[in-house]
Formats: structure tokens, sequence, C-alpha cells
């Protein structure tokens, strides 16, 4: 079969030409962002045509060369070092994240339509405030008009295209419908959400600070070329004791930085901006409160994400097996969003990286099942030891699988500017050193 292995050579030697490896790449330098920043304007135009009646063809056309400058330009760089592994992560997930929403834009007939619209810009009832003005009897002031209207609809759709490249979880759109916003919990009032933000981004900076300084005091797990989280040296209780510890804090650590990148991002949306504050809802909701995983995943965690996984797979498994295929295909197309960013980086494919997502949707019908042999659902103090059974025990081999990889090597916060590396650490190192605990010292030295 001569011509198998000719088309596999063809299809690598493709996509080598568009995401070529790490060392023929073009080391980061600050002037390259302007690259970056040009390459995601191709992405605004198709959210442009998005909102604009009759263009479906046309961005069926436009989506393979658009894709191919955001994966060719956004692979083009590299920040080297293999400390810098996690940022090469964060670069290759945008791009996967950018391109897929190209695909949402462009895969639409009728385009992207807010709450209430039948086409774009064209509700199925007209709001009150719209004005509905008689006909002129001069041609010239019609003419006038007639171009105003278009400059304000030009305007109204390139405003459009911003929201929705800016836009994650959908809100106010159709296809955010059904996305669970959590209950806001700070004041209405301007000045008032911006101080309890801005505490709130605060905590979620000490947070942050704190789990990641923890996690680089595991040997292995705090260089840059990896280690894993079960450490073999130990006896089996410490040892899944430590797992379950570096576990939980890189998910305090991912939970933390979430919220406060989103609280920056709020700050500068109602402080510089002037949005309403009740335009930026919370975006997590407890996730620690979870007492079944259908609540976990549906309404505690994030849902920034919810449209990029079902881009990515599923809308594929929809197709294939209807309801049941659309959570198979979203939490399959979630795990290799995961795991293509890391391997996009010279890092090897791990199918422990897409395992853990793999067995979401297979508990999730196990719930199901509960409550159609019991007649209750899970809940209560035994369904959130279920919860952190899912997510805390099963989920640690997809942690030790970027951990293992280098994920971890990284200083996400200046340890000059770090409290606990600071304050914290050299506090409970004079601490242990006064009892006499001198392997705990070391290990904080």
């Amino acid at each position: 079969m001569e011509w198998v292995a000719v088309l596999n050579q063809l299809i690598y030697d493709v996509c080598r030409t568009i995401i070529p490896p790490p060392g023929d790449r073009i080391p980061m330098k600050p002037h390259h962002l302007l690259h970056l920043a040009a390459a995601l304007l191709p992405s605004v135009y198709m959210a442009y045509l998005a909102r604009c009646p009759e263009t479906y063809h046309l961005r069926l056309m436009l989506l393979p060369p658009i894709a191919l400058v955001t994966f060719g330009t956004f692979f083009r760089f590299i920040i080297s070092g293999a400390e810098y592994a996690a940022a090469n992560w964060s670069i290759a997930a945008f791009a996967i994240f950018i391109v897929s929403k190209d695909i949402d834009w462009a895969w639409r007939p009728e385009g992207m339509l807010r709450v209430g619209e039948e086409k774009p810009g064209v509700f199925i009832k007209p709001p009150p405030n719209q004005s509905r003005g008689g006909t002129s009897s001069h041609s010239a002031n019609d003419t006038m008009a007639s171009l105003s209207a278009g400059k304000c609809r030009s305007v109204a759709r390139f405003c459009d295209a911003l929201e929705l490249f800016c836009t994650q979880r959908g809100i106010g759109w159709k296809f955010g419908i059904g996305v669970h916003i959590p209950k806001e919990h700070r004041s209405p009032q301007r000045s008032a959400f911006l101080v309890q933000t801005l505490i709130s981004a605060l905590r979620n900076f000490v947070i942050l600070d704190a789990c990641e300084s923890f996690i680089k005091l595991v040997p292995g797990v705090n260089s840059p070329e990896g280690g894993t989280i079960f450490r073999p040296e130990l006896p089996i209780l410490p040892r899944y004791i430590l797992s379950t510890a570096v576990h939980s804090a890189s998910g305090c650590m991912f939970i933390a930085g979430f919220e406060l990148l989103y609280d920056l991002f709020a700050l500068l949306g109602v402080g510089l901006l002037h949005h309403d504050p009740s335009s930026w809802p919370p975006l997590m909701n407890h996730s620690w409160k979870s007492d079944s995983l259908h609540e976990f995943w549906a309404k505690r965690w994030h849902q920034g994400l919810r449209e990029t996984f079902f881009v990515c797979g599923g809308s594929v498994g929809g197709a294939i097996a209807g309801n049941i295929g659309v959570i198979f295909g979203t939490f399959i197309g979630s795990g290799l969003f995961h795991e293509l960013a890391v391997c996009t980086h010279s890092q090897r494919f791990d199918p422990q990286g897409i395992l853990f997502f793999v067995q979401q949707p297979l508990l999730l019908i196990l719930e199901r099942l509960w409550k159609r042999f019991t007649g209750h659902r899970v809940r209560g103090i035994y369904g959130r030891l279920w919860v952190y059974f899912c997510i805390v025990i099963l989920g640690q081999p997809l942690v030790d699988s970027w951990h293992r990889r280098g994920l971890g090597g990284e200083y996400i916060v200046n340890p000059r500017i770090s409290p606990a590396r600071l304050l914290l650490i050299p506090c409970f190192r004079w601490f242990t050193e006064v009892l006499g605990l001198r392997c705990v010292s070391v290990l904080l030295s």
C-alpha cells in the first residue's frame, strides 16, 4: 500500500508546514505580539460577516484560509526555554479556541443571532423604541438618510463582531441559551461593584500564589522537565496523600487563575469601558459545593468554553448519536482541546490527558441510572463525596500527565512579588525549625 504511505507523508508535511516543530519556530520577542494581534483581524471579520445577512457561503469559503492564518501565525513563534511550557500551552490553547470560534461563526446558515432575532439585526418583535419615521418627499434627504442608516448598521455590526469575539458564555445570544449564570453576590452599584471585584482579585491572587508555591516544593513537579506527582520513593500512603494534595492545589490554582483573569477583565470593562455591572456575572459557582456531577459540570464549573467544546466534538457526536452523542462528543472535544494544546509543543501525546474527560459522560450515565432505579437523584453528603471521588481521585492521572510534561515548572507569580515565598514559607520554615522538624524545614528551603 505505497499510496497510503505517500498520503500519510503528505498529510504530515502539510501539518508540519502549518505547525512547524518547536526547533524551527521563531523565538518570541515583544514586537512579535503585533503579528499575533494582526492574525486575529480575519477572525474579527468573520464575526462581522456572521452579523450580516446572506453571507453563509462566503463564510464557509473564508473559513479555511482564516484558520490557516491563525494556526500558521500563532505556531510560528515560541517562547524559548523549557520553563515556559505553560505559556506556550496557553498560546496554543488560545489559537485552537479562536479557530473554534471561526468554525462556529461560519457553519451557521442564519449567522449569529441575538435572543429574539429572526435574522441578524432583525427582531421577531421590533423593540418598542425602534423609530418609525414617515417618508420624506425630498429624494436627497432620502438618500442621506439611507447612507446614514447604512453607516449605523455597519457600526452596529462591527460592535456586534467585537462582542462576539469577546463573549464566551453567549449571554444575550442564541448560542448561549441554556447556559447557567451564577447568582450575583456583588452590589449592582458601580463603585461598590468595583471595590468588591478588586477585593476578589486580590484574594484570588493570594490563593493562586499559595497553591503555586506549594506545588513548587514538590521535587520533579517543580522542574521545567517535569515529574510525576506520584513520588515512587515514598510509601504508598504518603505517596497518595502527596498526590492528592498536589492535585487539589493544582485545581485550586486553576480556579483562582480563571477568576483572577475574569476579575481583571471585569475591572477593565466596568471601570474604564463603563459596562453595566450586570454584564459581568460571576464566572464560577462554588464548585466545591457540588453534590452531583450533573450539578458540577452544568452549574458549578465555569461555562466559558462550553461552545468551544461543542464545536470540537459535541456537534459531531450529536450528528452521530443525538443527545447522548452531544454529551460524549463535548467531553471528548474538551479532552482533545487540552491535549492538542500540549502536544503542539513537542510534548508526546498522552492518553491519560483524554481519559479523564472520556470518563465523565460514563459517570453521568451512572447518576442517571441511579435516579431511574432508586427514584432519587444523587445529592447530599454522599453525593458530594461522589463528586470528590470523581474529580479529586479519578482526576489525578490527568494532572499527573500535565506535570510530567513540565506544565508545573513555570513561575506564574514572580517570586519577587510572591507573598507566599516572601512571608508565608519563611515563617513556616522558622516555625518548623523551632519545633525541630528538620525534614520539613529542608523541604521548605
